[in-house]
């Protein structure tokens, strides 16, 4: 039958029991896979890598009683998902070293050109929601991912910069930028809305679960170094490339088995469809701007795109502060730490949005956004503060155990896996809930437009760090001279803190009605 929740699909009758036991059977396998992957690839220890196993099982197979009347599509589209993302975080964790060592770039020209194609990509995102709802999921997935491959083949090939920027990074951007709302729409299309935050809160975990295999892959073909083929040889970076064009491979096969009927006058025909598609791009984008929710929408992306910067100073700030703070044997393990983050959220973001999906999105966001807001005060308390715990037990697993540190297990480094303990648990009831609030208010075909909105926090938490961190980096902590860390991390916490305060106060005037709520 097809259901009120479904326009677009047949829901499936729920599986048999010998199904359910096939499926947690394969479930199980995949969590041993992953707790492998945990305890003997990132270092994390047998206890870690169990525990992080037996949680994902123990969710995934709620997740799969839960959504069992969901149809296929749904499942296909967890599965495209893990790939892209995956895919994606191999190539964003090698570009900058790609640039500098294969095309020859400087460190501020590669860094520049990073935060650059990074803001692109996001605004490709804001701009490729309404072409989706013209050509529908299937069409702009299978544009996405044939611009993903190309380009990617480009740049394993190609290390002239001009090239690499016009044929690799530009494509890219956009082909990765069709992908995105695709998938949050999607999600949406293929869920009712018992079914929807549980959907939601698994499509975020997914997310970290493939940044988190990301690093595990980049971390094993840096060991193995470069490779020759053919008598050519290929730099780590260009390996790099490689493999992540084979995972980008398999999502084909996924988005050839996803079914959807939303567009059936529009076929890709040369000229004719493609000028068609355009100019219903353009209507729909300028429907939605005109929509009544959209500016209100708009505002509350924007605060949440405060919220956002944590994950930019965990990839451009961190790193500094902790070289010049703790040391080149700490700095060598922020990548250790930010890893907690991945590891926790694949937890807790399921596991949440199971135990809050009764509660509309939008109070979830400014509850998690002051959890965010409050782990700050890990980074802007003395470091001497910490120093008996850093010198029992917890600081000894962290610095010996987690870490692996040969010499003195500094302050800082329980402080700052403290911070990401805390901020993991805001962002697991904030985060998944920003996609489906942006999507909840949509109108019905609008859906890939108002999901692409999700790109506005990005780009603002990338101007945002930019234009705030770089300052206050040189001014206090500095490579050289006194320093006022402590500030620097208080006026962090402050700023983040304004997003819930503002989300808050403004409720009456931005907040919009959510479907289902």
């Amino acid at each position: 039958m097809v259901g009120e929740n479904f326009p677009n699909c047949i829901m499936t009758e729920r599986p048999s029991a010998g199904m359910v036991v096939l499926r947690t059977l394969l479930l199980g396998i995949f969590c041993v896979v992953i707790g492998w992957l945990a305890a003997v690839q990132a270092k994390l220890g047998m206890v870690p890598g169990v525990v992080t196993g037996a949680a994902i099982f123990g969710i995934g197979s709620f997740a799969l009683l839960r959504l069992a009347g969901a149809p296929g599509s749904l499942w296909v589209t967890f599965g495209i998902k893990f790939f892209s993302v995956t895919a994606y975080k191999i190539v964003t964790v090698v570009l900058v070293s790609y640039l500098v060592k294969d095309c020859g770039l400087k460190d501020t020209s590669a860094q520049w050109l990073f935060g650059v194609w990074g803001m692109f990509m996001s605004v490709a995102t804001l701009l490729s929601g309404s072409l989706t709802d013209v050509l529908g999921l299937r069409k702009t997935l299978l544009a996405g991912v044939l611009l993903c491959l190309v380009s990617r083949v480009l740049m394993l090939v190609s290390v002239n910069p001009y090239v690499v920027l016009v044929l690799g990074m530009v494509p890219l951007a956009v082909g990765e930028a069709l992908c995105t709302p695709v998938l949050v729409a999607a999600t949406r299309r293929f869920t009712d809305t018992s079914q929807r935050s549980v959907a939601f809160s698994v499509f975020y975990a997914i997310l970290n679960l493939g940044f988190m295999v990301g690093y595990f892959v980049r971390d094993g073909v840096q060991q193995g170094g470069p490779v020759a083929v053919w008598g050519m040889e290929f730099s780590v970076q260009r390996v790099l490339f490689a493999v992540s064009f084979g995972i980008e491979l398999l999502v084909l096969p996924l988005v050839l088995l996803m079914r959807d009927r939303s567009v059936e006058g529009l076929a890709m025909v040369p000229v004719a469809g493609f000028r068609a598609a355009v100019g219903q791009t353009a209507g729909m984008f300028r429907t939605m701007v005109e929509h009544p929710g959209f500016r209100r929408l708009l505002v509350f992306l924007l605060m949440i795109g405060i919220l956002k910067i944590v994950f930019n100073i965990m990839d451009a700030v961190l790193p500094t502060f902790a070289e010049r703070e703790i040391g080149g044997e700490g700095a060598a393990r922020v990548g250790r730490l930010n890893a907690v983050n991945s590891i926790l959220i694949l937890v807790l973001a399921p596991a949440v949005g199971m135990m809050t999906r009764r509660y509309s999105a939008y109070a979830m966001v400014i509850f998690g956004g002051f959890i965010t807001a409050l782990s700050f005060v890990f980074l802007a308390l003395p470091p001497g503060w910490f120093a008996g715990v850093t010198a029992g037990p917890v600081g000894e697993w962290i610095g010996r155990g987690y870490l692996e540190l040969k010499g003195t297990v500094h302050p800082y480094l329980v402080m700052i896996l403290f911070w990401q303990v805390v901020f993991s648990v805001g962002e697991a009831f904030y985060s998944p809930r920003v996609y489906e609030y942006a999507v909840a208010i949509a109108p019905k075909g609008q859906e890939a437009s108002y999901a692409s909105l999700s790109a506005v926090p990005l780009l603002m938490g990338k101007m945002i760090n930019s234009a705030l961190f770089g300052t206050m980096l040189s001014r206090f902590c500095p490579a050289e001279g006194p320093r006022n860390s402590s500030l620097m991390w208080l006026i962090g916490g402050l700023l983040v803190l304004a997003a819930p305060l503002g989300l808050l106060v403004l409720q009456p005037y931005i907040r919009v009605k959510e479907e289902g709520r």
